[in-house]
């Protein structure tokens, strides 16, 4: 049997090996003798309680006690099985014992039974906990539960402890585990037995059925699993769109708020899930986007704000970056409230729908910190009574307090072998058993540390994912900084793999739409691809992930109608979301009738929108900037179900004709035109510069022609002076004229023709904060 130590702290043995040894070593589930008394198992509350009388049969009935004890800071009743009490107070099923095995990790059907295996490798003491499933869900939650304390001797293998129940239910059982260990807070350690914990691994999760029901906001977690339900049916003509980088255009969507609003005009019941996505993905085909990218969807608990007084306990989170699980799709976004494994299948029929409609399935994933936060307000829900002091970053010099690179209270450990291979496990969970077509990972920087914070130069998880065979056909996204200041754009490690939200290609193109002096090189530079970041070794223009709005920040409209945030509705006093916002909201704050004011904002957004779909690399765009959508200035909204987050579907319709029209037709331009598109860094073939006052900071216009192989040449032009600028246009290729397709200027649907309209002659006046696009026809 491997030693417990194999994985110490300071170890840096890779724990895919560990996982081969400990396997080798695993007493086999389908042998062993069965009985309590051999095992050495437990069947009680208590870790030391006795395990009954010698010669007792394994299925020996049992009876129940009840006490009370502390669960996520609650008190709630449950029962305690002993071998022998006074009397019967309610029967238990019998199970048969076996010592179970030490992989795979989480919960497995076997010969004969369901194995349970766990990681701790510092747990003294671990405590089976199950409820059956002969009451209701809610009422199992809050209430009595099984339990089974296993034996180090017996039902421990390396640093993994395991059992194997027989005649189990296959489905609708909810688990956890108890965990006792060292109570040394200062050497990082966080143990305590009273808690019940969500298995890691648990590949389901069960909490409260309905987001955002009040009535049991303070439910809590456990695992379960489906052994019943038969394998997915994906289709026999089913296919992954397989699309390439370059050609992708993103969505960056949140799967509640994309229908939750009632002018969704769907059935309550479908409202802000999974099915009621699906129920939109037309709109998603008429705008032309061809990925979307989905803001956190593992488990969360939406109410994790309202445990404790405190000044954000009216906010729900809507975003869900405070993962529970990193392996159980969130339940409550299935329709109808139908709880874990409906999501799950849910979760399916909606990645199979957009793979139909040719759209590929991003998610955005959070594995730089967790929902349990800080040491002053721990919510303690699995990793940090399993071995906190494996799962997350600890200051050993000051205490043992959690380090907090993610401004969340607490940061995952990432480079331990042991999280390296969890995280591994997670992302190969959902490309094989939901399809996923690639990932955007959250404050990416934070997965680039080591065991004490400081930056590694060839972070472990890092490689290891750009290496692994089955991720080898995702994307793979760094969102390329932390809350602890280390800001990798341009330099993430990548291995020529890793793509990166570029954030310089934001704040260029901010700066420069809204006419700030010395920027037109820079916004050179961002359309042209980000050379200057990306293009080294065998990266491509498309590694540059190109956005203007995220969920975090302005969207589209308030970028172009606040100067400030304006962010009181969130409780913090103003001091959240960031300051540097280069925004300009065109001569008055927020809302207003002025007519120019807001004729120039919606010329600003388009021009925002076009800058974005002609540069090379992989643009990316935000929900609801279809119509234009406004948070009334707030930019850090994460806490608000309502129509602040809602995409507002009557708004929409209401601009269908000229704002969502604009925007559509311009991302199905750059699909249908490869000079936006290039596999790798232009060339002079490729463009030439209409500029010879590159140096003149004063100077806020820019003109450029793409040139295609067949004639097809696209010129461009982007004035952002507060007046007009003639200027003159090239000739165009041999046998073609120009033709205006785009000048935003223009009220719809002359702002975009996608025929093109003819007679340009040599010289155009470009209007005051507005652009150009010129296709050279036949």
């Amino acid at each position: 049997m491997l030693n417990s130590s194999f994985l110490s702290e300071s170890s840096s043995t890779n724990f895919a090996l560990f996982t081969s040894l400990a396997s080798t070593n695993a007493s086999p589930s389908s042998s062993g003798n069965s009985s309590l008394l051999q095992m050495g198992l437990k069947w009680s509350r208590n870790a030391s309680s006795s395990s009954g009388g010698q010669g007792r049969s394994s299925k020996a009935r049992s009876s129940v006690k009840r006490r009370t004890t502390k669960v996520y800071g609650r008190q709630a009743r449950e029962r305690v099985l002993e071998e022998e009490a006074p009397e019967m107070s309610e029967t238990i099923p019998s199970f048969k014992i076996f010592p179970g095995q030490a992989f795979p990790l989480g919960v497995s059907e076997v010969d004969n039974g369901i194995n349970f295996a766990i990681f701790s490798q510092h747990a003294t003491a671990v405590t089976l906990c199950l409820s059956l499933p002969q009451r209701g869900e809610l009422d199992r939650l809050a209430g009595s539960m099984i339990e089974f304390s296993l034996d180090p001797r017996v039902n421990k293998t390396g640093d993994i402890w395991h059992i194997c129940i027989e005649d189990l239910p296959r489905s609708n059982v909810l688990y956890g585990y108890r965990m006792a260990g060292p109570k040394d807070w200062d050497t990082g350690h966080r143990f305590d037995s009273s808690n019940v914990l969500i298995d890691p691994y648990a590949k389901l999760v069960e909490g409260r059925r309905h987001f955002g029901d009040a009535k049991h906001k303070l439910s809590k977690f456990l695992g379960t699993y489906d052994f019943d339900s038969l394998p997915f049916d994906w289709g026999d003509n089913y296919n992954l769109p397989n699309i390439p980088e370059k050609d992708l255009v993103m969505y960056e969507m949140n799967v509640r708020a994309f229908t939750a609003d009632e002018s969704s005009c769907l059935d309550p019941n479908l409202r802000g899930t999974y099915a009621g996505l699906i129920e939109k993905i037309p709109h998603l085909l008429e705008l032309g986007i061809n990925a979307v990218e989905l803001l956190p969807v593992f488990e969360f608990d939406e109410f994790e704000f309202q445990r404790r007084p405190n000044p954000r306990d009216h906010m729900i989170n809507t975003w869900g970056y405070s993962t529970i699980n990193f392996f159980a799709p969130m339940s409550r976004y299935t329709s109808g409230g139908g709880g874990a494994v409906s999501a799950s299948w849910e979760f399916k029929e909606m990645v199979k729908a957009f793979h139909g409609a040719g759209i590929e399935v991003i998610l955005d994933v959070v594995y730089n910190h967790t929902n349990e936060a800080d040491d002053e307000h721990p919510y303690t829900t699995s990793f940090r009574g399993i071995d906190n002091k494996v799962y997350y970053m600890v200051d050993l010099n000051n205490k043992g307090q959690l380090l907090n690179f993610s401004g969340c209270g607490n940061t995952l450990h990432c480079n331990h072998p042991v999280v390296m291979e969890l995280i591994l496990d997670s992302l190969k969970h959902w490309v094989v058993e939901y399809h996923i077509d690639g990932f955007r990972f959250d404050l990416a920087s934070v997965l680039c540390r080591g065991t004490d914070g400081s930056p590694l130069n060839a972070p472990p998880l890092i490689r290891a994912i750009a290496k692994d065979a089955i991720l080898s056909r995702c994307k793979i996204i760094a969102e390329p900084w932390d809350c602890g200041g280390l800001y990798l754009v341009g330099s993430f490690p990548n291995w020529d793999r890793w793509a990166e939200w570029n954030g310089k290609y934001r704040d260029d193109l901010r700066r420069f739409i809204k006419g700030d002096p010395g920027m037109k090189g820079a916004f050179a530079t961002r359309v042209a691809g980000s050379a200057d970041l990306y293009g080294v070794n065998k990266r491509k223009p498309y590694h540059s992930v190109n956005f203007v709005l995220a969920h975090d920040g302005f969207t589209i409209y308030d970028l172009v109608s606040y100067n400030f945030k304006h962010n009181k509705a969130n409780g913090e006093g103003g001091n959240d979301g960031s300051n540097d916002n280069f925004s300009w909201n065109c001569g008055f704050e927020g809302e207003t009738d002025n007519a120019d004011i807001k004729a120039l904002r919606f010329r600003q957004m388009k021009n925002f929108h076009l800058a974005l779909m002609i540069s090379q690399g992989t643009p990316m765009m935000l929900m609801g900037d279809e119509y234009g959508h406004t948070r009334y200035g707030n930019n850090n909204s994460y806490g608000h179900d309502t129509a602040i987050n809602n995409f507002q579907w009557q708004q929409l319709d209401a601009r269908k004709s000229d704002h969502f029209r604009f925007f559509s037709e311009v991302i199905k331009f750059r699909r249908t035109h490869q000079v936006f598109r290039h596999e790798n860094f232009l060339s002079k073939g490729d463009v030439t510069w209409h500029e010879d006052n590159w140096d003149n900071p004063d100077s806020k216009f820019l003109a450029f022609t793409l040139h295609d192989n067949s004639g097809g040449d696209i010129y461009l032009a982007f004035n952002a002076h507060d007046y007009c600028v003639k200027v003159s246009i090239p000739p165009p290729p041999q046998r073609r004229q120009w033709c205006r397709v785009v000048d935003t200027h223009l009220a719809s649907p002359d702002d975009f023709v996608c025929e093109g309209v003819p007679g340009i002659g040599s010289t155009y006046d470009v209007a005051p904060y507005s652009s150009i696009l010129l296709e050279a026809k036949p």
